[in-house]
């Protein structure tokens, strides 16, 4: 019978670096993030987010 191994040598893929570009603005609304580097990217939410918690 052959036996399953208990361990991998599998290592977890390294993310490229990458440049931010968010920029943000206020409006009356509340606040617009954005990506500088491709303005049509932003987003839009009712909800309220704390960022620190999503880092």
């Amino acid at each position: 019978m052959t036996e399953l191994p208990t361990t991998t040598d599998a290592t977890e893929p390294v993310p490229e670096p990458t440049n931010l570009t968010v920029e943000a603005y206020e409006t009356d609304d509340g606040t617009v993030f954005y990506d500088a580097a491709e303005p049509a990217a932003w987003l839009q939410t009712d909800t309220v987010l704390e960022l620190e918690a999503m880092l």
